[in-house]
């Protein structure tokens, strides 16, 4: 019989097939996304497939999505939009899926590069919210650079007074200076933590637990340790704390306090894109934290 995944791990993973490394065709994203990971016992961990504004305006999503079918437990296809081509196409490519058998759960946009000031992109894009569809959440996505702590007032300002906005950030990629360190991202974390600021996470977090993937040397952080750590900025502690949570690669502490706190909804960390739903789903089992398909 299947089970359900326990409420701390719901949602945790989008779905971001179409995204490097894995890249897979759109045709093959939206496939698996409908037939593998959203009717499989395991789909309580999945969010929305994660789609780049610059596909949906290719024309090719209008070809995979079929009329209403109120037969079909997973119609119509939830979907995140990831703007990479800007703030300014965002009502275009919004407007167009209105055509489509979608619901469109979030937005999510980089307001600049790591050279760049924030806070001109984090301006326009708040003067964009209030003009877009309503029921969308909002993801800025803030480099790990100067500005950072003035972006997050920025939003949770926005947020305190009622805009649909929370942060985003990158923690991996093709460079090793795009992996922040454990201090860097326990900062980060407490930051929001004292802001009240949800936010989600993007890139690197490939595994459970903090490693060195042999290919590129590069030491990428584990989901379960940032699940871990912010479970622990929840309850009060400080950077230090949180930092010593992201750097251990002993996975006994980790998998004790999120075991502790299963039942209960996920603190803060909103989830992840991740271009594989397989892999941190099997991480998950073989730590004994999702119980791989059977009643509990």
């Amino acid at each position: 019989m299947s089970t359900q995944v326990p409420q701390l791990f719901a949602g945790l993973v989008d779905d971001a097939a179409v995204f490097p490394p894995g890249s897979a065709s759109l045709p093959d994203a939206v496939a698996a996304h409908r037939r593998q990971h959203r009717v499989g016992w395991y789909a309580d961990l999945v969010g929305p497939l994660l789609v780049p504004a610059s596909e949906v305006t290719a024309g090719e999503l209008d070809k995979l999505i079929g009329p209403a079918d109120p037969t079909d437990p997973v119609d119509p296809l939830v979907i995140g939009l990831i703007g990479d081509t800007g703030t300014d196409r965002l009502p275009s490519a919004l407007s167009f899926l209105t055509s489509l058998n979608v619901r469109v759960r979030q937005v999510e946009v980089p307001v600049a590069r790591r050279s760049e000031d924030p806070q001109p992109g984090l301006a326009t894009l708040l003067d964009l919210v209030p003009r877009l569809p309503g029921g969308l959440d909002v993801y800025a996505e803030v480099p790990l650079t100067w500005g950072l702590m003035e972006a997050l007032d920025t939003i949770a300002e926005a947020r305190t007074a009622g805009a649909p906005v929370a942060a985003k950030f990158r923690t991996g990629g093709l460079a090793a200076e795009l992996f922040p360190t454990p201090a860097e991202l326990a900062a980060v974390i407490c930051a929001c933590r004292d802001r009240r600021l949800p936010f989600k996470l993007t890139a690197g977090l490939h595994h459970a637990i903090r490693h060195i993937d042999p290919e590129t040397g590069f030491t990428h952080h584990g989901f379960v340790n940032v699940l871990s750590a912010t479970l622990a900025a929840s309850d009060g502690a400080g950077t230090a704390e949180v930092a010593e949570m992201l750097a251990t690669t002993d996975p006994v502490r980790l998998v004790e306090r999120a075991r502790a706190r299963r039942d209960e909804p996920r603190p803060l960390w909103i989830g992840y894109g991740s271009c594989s739903v397989v892999e941190p789903l099997t991480d998950l089992i073989r730590l004994g934290l999702v119980n791989g398909g059977y009643e509990q």
